[in-house]
């Protein structure tokens, strides 16, 4: 099961994911992104969860928080498991 099959954090406002549509560098936030965000928008219904994919970005993830605290965390050249961890401790907040 996912750990990304439960509702997040009520303090998070926004999340954002970045990436290369091609980019080998890139391939790991690829396939995190189609195996996990139809689960977390069913979870999170309500929550923003914007993905930009424009060529030669560098993948990343952003996390708006309450009170306009933003985190975030480079995700190139990363297996989609090494992606989906990153995110997960990003989004607790930690």
């Amino acid at each position: 099961m996912s750990s990304f099959a439960k509702a997040l954090s009520p303090t998070l406002r926004e999340v954002r994911i970045l990436f290369c549509q091609s980019g080998l560098a890139s391939e790991g936030t690829r396939q995190f992104v189609l195996a996990n965000y139809p689960v977390m928008k069913k979870h999170n219904p309500d929550l923003p969860i914007l993905i930009r994919e424009a060529s030669g970005t560098p993948a990343r993830v952003f996390a708006r928080f309450g009170r306009g605290v933003e985190k975030h965390v480079e995700l190139d050249n990363l297996s989609s498991g090494d992606v989906a961890s990153r995110v997960a401790r990003l989004l607790s907040g930690q």
